[in-house]
């Protein structure tokens, strides 16, 4: 099992649709940005957002194969059913994106300022000057649908992992089995979580600094991160941090 290619590649693309308006809006207040623009950047967000989701689920399933059926995983994980996979992932955000977008960018805009560091769904939805409470429940639903679902499944996978790895007779090839698990793991719990906290919260508990920093966490740090975490798989990372932690302690 290898950091995925395809996660990795759309946090790439999902960090450069971000972070060069973010860059831009900090250095020059006030910087315009097009409606045709601001449709695209949000269009191309939410669909890498929810393909990420769902990679994240398939790493899932890949671990599951790999701990589970461990004698069958390069038939069951052939490179033609990952990018089929690949693929799913990405058409479902692709379709998810066009439902959001154009329930979004229909509406008629009063407001002119965008509150946000780049083009999001809930901060454009607020520049309307009608009632978007129609558009607040498509985008709840989809958002339950992006997270919940994905959510379900990687739990399904981790609960058949962990019962094969408790039947594990040797301590030595839990801990292996285990520790394989750890960091997809641990970004699981990351990327959902902001996600959730980011879409799935009460209107009336909305705040624009905890918007913005739950915006760079999940658009800066959480894709930052996971190169690292995965990294730390590695042996030779391993070697070479254990070596410098030494190195600081003498």
């Amino acid at each position: 099992m290898e950091y995925f290619p395809g996660l990795a590649s759309s946090e790439t693309v999902y960090t450069l649709v971000t972070t060069p308006q973010m860059l831009s809006s900090i250095i020059a207040q006030n910087q315009p940005i097009s409606l045709a623009g601001c449709t695209t950047q949000t269009f191309f967000f939410v669909t890498l957002a929810i393909n990420n989701c769902f990679l994240l689920t398939v790493m899932g399933y890949d671990h599951y194969v790999a701990i589970c059926n461990p004698l069958r995983y390069t038939l069951i994980m052939s490179k033609g059913v990952c990018v089929q996979l690949m693929c799913g992932a990405f058409s479902i955000g692709l379709a998810m994106a066009a439902v959001q977008v154009t329930s979004i960018f229909t509406l008629p805009f009063c407001h002119r300022v965008v509150g946000h560091f780049f083009s999001d769904i809930l901060p454009v939805m607020k520049l309307s000057c009608i009632d978007t409470t129609v558009n607040e429940i498509i985008n709840f639903v989809v958002s339950l649908s992006v997270i919940l679902v994905p959510m379900g499944l990687v739990f399904i996978s981790y609960v058949l992992i962990i019962s094969t790895i408790l039947n594990i007779a040797s301590t030595e090839g839990q801990k292996k089995a285990f520790a394989t698990c750890a960091s997809h793991l641990t970004m699981v719990m990351v990327h959902y979580n902001c996600a959730s906290t980011a879409y799935l919260k009460p209107k009336s508990e909305n705040s624009v600094e905890q918007d913005l920093l739950l915006s760079v966490t999940y658009t800066i740090i959480i894709p930052l991160l996971n190169p690292v975490v995965y990294s730390l798989r590695n042996k030779e990372v391993k070697d070479a941090l254990h070596r410098a932690v030494g190195r600081n302690i003498s």
